[in-house]
This record gives C-alpha cells, structure tokens and sequence, in this order.
C-alpha cells in the first residue's frame, strides 16, 4: 500500500536519522516517547533511555522495534506500562498503515513487556515462550507493585501482567509467527541450555540480517545474569556469531553492529574469571560486590547495580559449585 504523503515525509525523516552510524543512534529525551528509527530496510527501533528505572527514566529503558512487512508488522518488545505501550503502537502507526499481526515478548523483564496489553487491547496476539511466559507469570506482580513504587500509580495505571496469545514451545513451533510478506525468524536456546533466561526469544529479520536481541546482547549497559546460565548465554552467542548479521538492535543502548557479540562475551568472561579469583582468596560474600570491579566495562550503564548484583551471583553460585563438587573455582558458573 502506497504511503500517503505525510507518511512519506515522515518515512524519508526517518531514512535520514538512520543514516547515523551504527553505534551512534541517538537516545531519546528521559520521557521514553521517541519516535523510531530505521536501522534497516523496513526494520525500525524504538529506543529506551539511558539510565535505571526510577521517576527520571520513567522505566523507559529498554529498547523495542518493528518489521515492516508487505503484508503486515511483527512487533518486538512493549515497554514498561500500558501508558508506554500505547505510545509504542502510536510511534509503529506514524511509520506503516500495514496491520500489527502479532507482539513477541522476547523474555520475563519489566522494562519489556507490561505494554504488551495496549497491543492485545488493539487486537494484536502476543508471542511468548512457554517458559518465558511461566516465570512472567511466577514473578511479574511483584515487579509490578515495585514498580507502582518508583513511578506512582499514575504511571503504571491500566497496566497489569500480560498473558500470550501464542506460545512457543520450542524450535518446531517457532513457525507460529504470524506471516508478514518477509522471512521473520525466531531464535532461542536449546532446551538443555537456558541461555540468557528461560524461555528467551530472539527475532531476526533474514532480509536485511537485523536482529532483535533481547536480553542477549546490551550495548553501553550490563547485561543482567539473574536468570542466566553463563554456558548456555555462551553458546547462544557463538550460535549467533555463525549467522550473516549485519545490524543488531539490543535490549538496551543503541544499535550496533554483530561485534556487539564479542562484547557481551568478554563481559561474561571477564566476571565469572573475576568472582573466582575472589572465591579463591577467600573473599567474604559481603565484600565481593565492592571487589569484583571490571575496568573495561566502568563506564557502561548499570555497571553501579548490575553489575555489582551480578558480582555476587555468579560468586555464590561457584562458591556453591566448589562445595557441591560440581565444578571449579575457574568454572563460568
């Protein structure tokens, strides 16, 4: 369908943002209302803001985006309200007139998924692993009543945790993504190796080799390993090295290109090789937060929370390794 004439302006504005180098996608303002970028033919970013969740942000801080299909959009991510929800199917409105044939929740996290109502509420079915969708179910009242907290009511009204319409159970129904005119494909781990986090779902648009990362990949900002398995976050990333990426859009930060993936790795390495280190000098849990500081990665955001929070997880989960016999001090885990 041709677009119409303010479409087109909008659409050629939008070409010209995406015209900055990879890496340099500006940030929105801290109100989290940015209007998208292209990043590549007919795949678009919705970028978050830099910094934590908290009244300045506003909780805007992870990333979402859309394809752009002959036939229809597939939606990636949400926002942390219903409130931000229906500002991120406003900002897909403003670019294509083609209908949104389906929301995928790419994993359990605040930032990500609590404007998935907004969308259901425009008829539009959401996607989620089965998984993913059990531990939103366990947790995210929870995380919704913090939430209340940081940003008041008035922020969060109408929002309450989404159920999928569609789940994916593992890599034989990842065909159920509704068909927009283009190859849009879902990655996630193997059933023996979590990954980032349970359920965790990635998309990748084979036209143009852009990929939607989730909480796999963070640029500028720590990647969170609350729910991870440090192997399988491991090996999902050298799956993702095999691939003919040419654009990653990640769960925070701007876009960037595939060796973002190194990246994210050295982080992961670089922690878990730190936290045994301390584990071996016997370094008291208390301390190991203050301890475990990564040089190469100071400046990044949430590197102050995090990564410290990160720090003590993977130290405990060696620690508990060592007494166990299961593992050793140099273990990833």
């Amino acid at each position: 369908m041709p677009l119409p004439d303010t479409d087109a302006r909008r659409r050629r504005l939008l070409l010209g943002m995406a015209a900055l180098p990879l890496g340099c996608a500006t940030h929105p303002t801290a109100s989290g209302d940015g209007a998208a970028l292209e990043v590549a033919d007919g795949v678009f970013l919705l970028p978050g803001v830099r910094g934590e969740i908290g009244p300045d942000t506003r909780g805007r801080i992870g990333n979402a985006g859309f394809i752009v299909g002959p036939t229809g959009v597939i939606a990636v991510d949400s926002g942390v309200s219903h409130r931000h929800g229906v500002q991120r199917l406003a900002a897909i409105r403003q670019v294509t007139r083609q209908p949104v044939r389906a929301l995928v929740l790419t994993h359990a996290r605040q930032e990500f998924l609590f404007g998935a109502t907004a969308f259901q509420a425009a008829g539009v079915p959401v996607v989620m692993h089965r998984d993913a969708a059990r531990l939103m179910a366990s947790r995210c009242e929870g995380c919704l009543k913090t939430l209340v907290s940081l940003l008041g009511a008035d922020e969060l009204a109408g929002t309450r945790v989404p159920r999928p319409d569609i789940e994916i159970l593992g890599p034989d129904t990842a065909d159920r993504l509704p068909d927009i005119g283009r190859p849009v494909r879902l990655l996630m781990a193997a059933p023996d190796h979590p990954g980032v986090s349970p359920g965790h779902l990635a998309v990748l648009d084979e036209r143009t080799g852009t990929l939607f990362a989730g909480a796999l990949l963070d640029a500028g900002a720590i990647p969170d390993v609350q729910d991870a398995d440090l192997a399988g976050w491991h090996a999902a990333l050298a799956d993702l090295r095999r691939r003919s990426l040419q654009h990653v859009v990640p769960g925070h930060g701007p876009t960037s290109s595939p060796a973002l993936i190194d990246r994210v790795a050295r982080y992961l390495t670089q922690l878990a090789a730190r936290t045994a280190a301390l584990l071996a000098a016997g370094m008291p849990l208390s301390e190991v937060a203050d301890a475990a500081d990564l040089p190469d990665f100071a400046t990044d955001d949430h590197y102050d929370t995090t990564h410290r929070r990160n720090a003590s997880i993977v130290f405990l989960r060696q620690e508990r390794a060592l007494m166990l016999g299961t593992g050793t001090r140099t273990s990833p885990n």
